[in-house]
């Protein structure tokens, strides 16, 4: 463990030890003295071989070394702490606006990066925040959030349990109802801004004219309608975790804004003339495949680059089909309090049938299927026809010829204005929430209600 068992030094026994690597004295003499006004102990080194015989001898907290010293790179102490103490976290100190140099570092396992000139309360942060994670022991990734014994589930809760120990941009990427929210929150649970806020946002759901104050907030007089100053999510999100799910539906001009936020961790709020520190981490998720957004100029390259720094792939629910009996009946005990009752019991030719079921809507359409199921359901027990489930494709295919009583594509449309209406009545004509229960964006709906001709004068 890192904080026990430390030998005693001049500060005293239990006092947090910090080893600094830099070559360049005037450096080491601001970083010492930061960090001795903390009430930290403080080692300093010169050179990546001092500091590997020090690492060897002694027990630290943080280590904050230089990207540049005089023999080596300092991703080469990064890359030697990662696999001799994993425990350690170890941030790096660049040139101003080496972008990459960050990146690289925080890909071989930093836990995070301050520029050069340091900013000394920007250093502070870092050091609070490192200094704040908790011991792995203490906090595991805890299984019953993240359910499931397939290899591909296993593998994201040991990813998830690395990243929570750093402060990396990550992007998670999957199918609509994979779970990439809940990945996040643990991210974020487990990690060292667990006492902070969790601000989630869906990108798709903000219209593209408020954007710039929804994420930036405004200051009083700066547009009609700005009777006062007001937060944005920024602001909302400083020391803790800002989500940004379906970041793939900002719109270019609003991209440029993000990418330069996330670069000079400052923010201007609308009719502002000054920009404010911000400390937040960003997390960011789509089902959409950003390299081939990227590729078709729909999303900007240097911001895919700077927020798929670490990427956290979420298994589709088709690929862990063992787990669905498990996760099934965690859900089902979950809306069984929820309503009161006694959890009911999935019939063998159900779960056999749920099995089968390829959910292209992933645990999202489980939920929804089961939910569905409890209310239809009139005994203790779910049986087959209860789950309503769609048809596969291949069962589809082996419809008799003719059974089709209208044209496809009237066919499917009333299958998809159903779908609609339903989500949209268990909503209360929610739009936002119909969207995310559908596993679609904010603008994905409000084009399919138009298509579809569905408006407020349908609710029932």
């Amino acid at each position: 463990m890192r904080r026990t068992d430390r030998p005693s030094d001049r500060h005293g026994a239990g006092v947090a030890q910090v080893l600094v690597v830099d070559d360049e004295p005037h450096i080491r003499e601001l970083l010492e003295l930061t960090l001795v006004k903390m009430g930290l102990g403080v080692a300093s080194v010169g050179s990546i071989a001092e500091a590997k015989e020090r690492l060897r001898s002694e027990r630290y907290d943080l280590c904050l070394t230089d990207m540049r010293l005089a023999d080596g790179e300092g991703l080469e102490l990064v890359r030697y702490i990662a696999t001799a103490a994993a425990d350690l976290p170890v941030a790096v100190i660049t040139a101003y606006g080496s972008a990459e140099n960050a990146v690289a570092a925080l890909k071989a396992g930093a836990f995070d990066y301050v520029s050069k000139p340091v900013g000394l309360e920007q250093l502070r942060a870092l050091i609070r925040a490192a200094l704040s994670l908790p011991d792995r022991a203490e906090a595991p990734v805890r299984g019953q959030h993240l359910l499931g014994e397939s290899a591909p589930l296993v593998q994201v809760r040991e990813l998830i349990g690395k990243l929570a120990r750093t402060q990396a941009p990550v992007y998670i990427s999957g199918e609509s109802g994979s779970g990439k929210e809940l990945a996040a929150r643990l991210i974020h649970e487990n990690g060292a801004r667990r006492d902070k806020l969790f601000v989630p946002v869906n990108c798709g759901a903000i219209p593209e004219t408020l954007m710039e104050s929804e994420f930036f907030g405004y200051k009083k007089g700066a547009f009609t309608g700005a009777t006062e100053d007001r937060e944005g999510f920024f602001q909302a999100a400083n020391g803790g975790t800002l989500f940004l799910d379906e970041v793939a539906e900002l719109p270019l001009a609003m991209q440029v804004k993000l990418l330069r936020t996330i670069q000079e961790k400052r923010v201007r709020k609308v009719g502002a003339t000054q920009e404010d520190p911000v400390d937040v981490r960003i997390i960011c998720a789509t089902h959409q495949k950003l390299a081939a957004l990227v590729a078709a100029g729909r999303f900007r390259q240097d911001l895919f680059y700077r927020i798929n720094v670490i990427e956290l792939p979420m298994p589709p629910l088709r690929e862990c089909r063992e787990d669905v009996a498990l996760i099934a009946d965690n859900i089902l005990a979950r809306l069984a309090g929820q309503a009161g009752r006694e959890p009911p019991r999935l019939a063998p030719e159900a779960l056999e049938a749920l099995a089968r079921y390829d959910f292209p809507g992933n645990i999202r359409e489980l939920e929804n299927i089961l939910e569905r199921a409890m209310a239809l359901s009139a005994s203790a027990q779910i049986g087959v026809e209860d789950l309503r489930l769609a048809p596969s494709a291949a069962e589809a295919s082996a419809a008799p010829a003719g059974a089709m009583e209208e044209p496809l594509p009237d066919y499917l449309d009333g299958i998809e204005r159903k779908a609609i209406l339903e989500a949209l009545a268990r909503t209360g004509f929610n739009r936002t929430a119909a969207a995310k229960l559908l596993g679609i964006t904010f603008r994905q709906l409000r084009y399919r209600m138009q298509r579809l001709g569905i408006r407020e004068e349908n609710k029932a």
